[in-house]
């Protein structure tokens, strides 16, 4: 399938780059998922990783070459939130994190999707993924390996587990607070939808 030029340099086709690079990070949940709980742990660094560079890639390249699609803005926060989730539980299943931190990033992306009935009520389009949510997003894959690192006990381990810790502290401010970033938006939407159809209706 050919991709053909749509309106602000957008790509009307689905297949392309950007767009295999997320369907493989999506491939790759749960290979990692596997690895992280049968303690492979070297294997889920690695997945996990991979995962943050091909996230990093798959934006980028889609940004710089006008391959932005419809499927595209689906399928990157889709393998986002499936790895934040799969390493959340994996971690916290191996008791390396608390389960209250778990529940409360799952609480926010509960709060995300509840808005989602919104949009559409309202014929809105979803909003594009901010950087205050990709950062969080960077901040979280960045830290999860490096606390998972943090578990050898060895000069590594004891250098890195800190270092992942604070990676993820300050991804889930970040988190939070793009969650507050995304409802601001979705309201903003919405009003300014009501205002055209009591323009339309008056």
């Amino acid at each position: 399938m050919s991709s053909t030029a749509g309106r602000g340099g957008r790509q009307r086709g689905v297949v392309n780059v950007p767009n295999l690079l997320s369907g493989l990070r999506l491939v790759g949940v749960p290979l990692f998922l596997w690895a992280i709980l049968t303690h492979q742990d070297v294997l889920a660094v690695v997945v996990l990783m991979a995962s943050g560079v091909s996230d990093y890639l798959d934006g980028k390249i889609a940004r710089h070459y006008g391959l932005i699609t419809e499927l595209g803005k689906y399928l990157d926060p889709l393998a986002d939130r499936l790895y934040i989730a799969s390493t959340l539980f994996g971690l916290a299943w191996r008791e390396i994190i608390p389960w209250w931190l778990v529940l409360g990033l799952v609480a926010r992306d509960a709060f995300v999707l509840g808005l989602y009935p919104v949009v559409r009520s309202y014929q809105l389009p979803v909003p594009p993924v901010h950087f205050i949510g990709k950062a969080a997003t960077f901040n979280l894959l960045c830290g999860f390996p490096l606390i998972l690192l943090g578990q050898f006990d060895n000069w590594l381990g004891a250098a890195v587990l800190p270092i992942g810790w604070a990676f993820t502290w300050w991804g889930t401010g970040l988190y939070v607070l793009g969650a507050a970033v995304y409802a601001w938006q979705v309201g903003v939407m919405v009003a300014q939808r009501r205002r055209q159809w009591q323009a339309v209706g008056g």
